[in-house]
């Protein structure tokens, strides 16, 4: 669909929602990101009601007891437990939104959705969102969201290419006119880095280490100011004993472990420039790949696309929010910015 149909029925909305399987994010017009939490709910099953949400669910991922389930609603961009997100988004938006009630109607959400969701995931969507109280839900490719909230010149006939990586998928995709022309979804994420940390300690260390751990240490490879020689201490359960043992991971050797998950996205990459018409790969070649998304800034990914494509790469500047700044930019009408290059803000 072309863009310009699309700007308008979003400029009516008064708040956008992007219900990631990581985080939930929240843009209302005239305010900007008013709520940014985990996509995380944890439930008693005993008692039958929801003892954390968000950012203290999160905490208990790996320590709650057997009776507490620690529950992501959301998975692939997609609810899987509608019960669960309507909670969710109560939790993370409705006090904002019941004030902004006071001063303004607020009557139309934008969502996002992966490219190409099936009717079901759209149907689902619609029904959790209807927890906020909206009259009307507007769905938007998060692709083409996430390619407005990177800068990304989306309405010209010239290509733009992004690569967004999440939690548990990334999406390549190259965009013309305002159109997804070519586009390969990978079930590849942060969360897939994470478990191969996880084979990695058990392989050559022997060490079962605890989930908090393990996010730590992705945080800190992360870091682009932390040397590749440097050691980093990692906590958790011996295989062998059962018993509490730490070890000094080498940072470098666990970066090495994420080039599987890495090639991955490599491959989608690859496959996406195949199915692009030879005149759209010209323009690729000459302004590059956007990288949007939770891994964006993992070390080696930038490098490993830049080597293997010959294409300049580049990070967004909220790589982590540009989905959410996207939606923003639609529904605030300043999705002009975009024309200059310049990032949404």
């Amino acid at each position: 669909m072309p863009l310009t149909p699309i700007l308008e029925r979003m400029r009516r909305c008064t708040v956008a929602v992007d219900l990631g399987a990581a985080r939930t994010r929240v843009y209302l017009k005239g305010q900007g990101l008013i709520a940014d939490e985990p996509s995380v709910v944890a439930f008693d099953t005993e008692r039958g009601e929801v003892v954390a949400i968000g950012t203290t669910a999160e905490q208990l991922t790996g320590r709650a007891p057997d009776h507490i389930l620690v529950i992501r609603p959301v998975a692939g961009g997609m609810v899987v437990d509608v019960e669960m997100a309507r909670r969710l988004l109560r939790h993370v938006a409705g006090s904002r939104l019941r004030r902004a009630r006071l001063r303004t109607p607020v009557l139309r959400a934008a969502l996002s959705l992966p490219h190409n969701s099936p009717p079901v995931a759209r149907r689902t969507v619609i029904e959790t969102v209807s927890a906020l109280g909206m009259r009307r839900v507007e769905l938007v490719d998060s692709l083409l969201a996430a390619a407005i909230g990177c800068g990304l010149a989306v309405e010209h006939p010239e290509a733009a290419m992004i690569v967004l990586a999440n939690a548990d998928t990334t999406q390549v995709a190259v965009l013309s006119m305002g159109t997804v022309v070519a586009s390969e979804t990978v079930p590849v994420g942060s969360d897939t880095i994470e478990r191969a940390f996880v084979e990695y300690f058990r392989g050559h260390h022997e060490l079962a280490p605890s989930v908090q751990a393990v996010r730590s240490l992705h945080q800190a490879i992360g870091d682009a100011d932390i040397p590749p020689e440097a050691g980093f201490e990692l906590n958790g359960r011996d295989i062998v004993s059962g018993l509490v043992r730490s070890v000094t991971a080498d940072t470098d050797a666990a970066r090495a472990a994420m080039h599987g998950p890495l090639r991955a996205i490599l491959d989608g990459v690859s496959m996406v420039m195949r199915r692009c018409p030879p005149d759209l790969v010209v323009d690729i070649a000459d302004s590059g790949l956007t990288l949007g998304g939770s891994i964006s800034r993992l070390p080696g990914l930038d490098s490993l696309l830049r080597k293997a494509t010959g294409l300049r790469v580049r990070i967004a500047d909220h790589p982590d929010e540009c989905v959410a700044l996207g939606m923003g930019a639609m529904i605030e009408g300043t999705v002009l910015r975009a024309r200059q290059g310049e990032p949404v803000r």
